[in-house]
């Protein structure tokens, strides 16, 4: 489980394998011995498991696998070596709740329609698949690669969300631009209680 508060911005460090298996190697600044082997942290929203770590010359590493169907449903298969990946760690009891229940599993993809400066903020739309748009709600919390944010407003398959400038400057969202796919995830309570009203009907 995790928050969707970023506190690492990693960097994609080398890629090998291919559609059957795809083995991932992250720059982080996480202590190495903080990180154990099977825990489980969030790479842009992504719940992956840690297979291995290490130290290189610039920090710290850890490893990660991504199956056929993680690649097929999120943008992890789009990823290119030296770029930033948004990290969490696994939420602890006890922990600060700063966003909002965050699986890691992502329900799908949101493109990015329009970027847009709205003072020191920067304002965007993106358009959800129409399966997922009625679990996403003003005011509500949604999941952009794994960013925890609030929806403004939504108009059809489409929400729009704003992006404080400490958020921008903390995660890989300052380099959003139109046409860009971002891993989404619905509102864990959302999505039951959409299940709870299905099953009534």
């Amino acid at each position: 489980m995790f928050t969707g508060i970023v506190t690492d911005l990693g960097t994609l460090l080398h890629l090998e394998g291919g559609a059957e298996n795809l083995h991932l190697t992250l720059g982080t600044t996480y202590e190495e011995r903080s990180i154990a082997i099977g825990a489980s942290i969030a790479c842009n929203g992504i719940c992956l498991t840690v297979v291995e770590k290490g130290h290189y010359e610039h920090g710290n590493y850890f490893q990660v696998d991504a199956s056929p169907h993680t690649q097929a449903v999120t943008t992890l298969g789009r990823w290119q070596v030296g770029q930033p990946i948004n990290l969490e760690r696994a939420l602890k009891l006890g922990d600060e709740l700063g966003g909002h229940m965050v699986t890691g599993h992502v329900d799908g993809l949101a493109t990015v329609m329009s970027v847009k400066q709205a003072g020191d903020s920067v304002s965007y739309v993106l358009e959800a698949p129409a399966a997922l748009i009625p679990f996403i709600a003003p005011k509500g919390s949604v999941t952009l690669d794994g960013v925890s944010l609030t929806v403004t407003d939504v108009k059809g398959t489409f929400f729009g969300i704003t992006i404080i400038p400490h958020t921008l400057a903390a995660t890989t969202w300052h380099a959003v631009r139109e046409g860009d796919l971002m891993n989404l995830e619905i509102d864990l309570i959302a999505r039951y209680v959409k299940r709870m009203l299905d099953a009534r009907s």
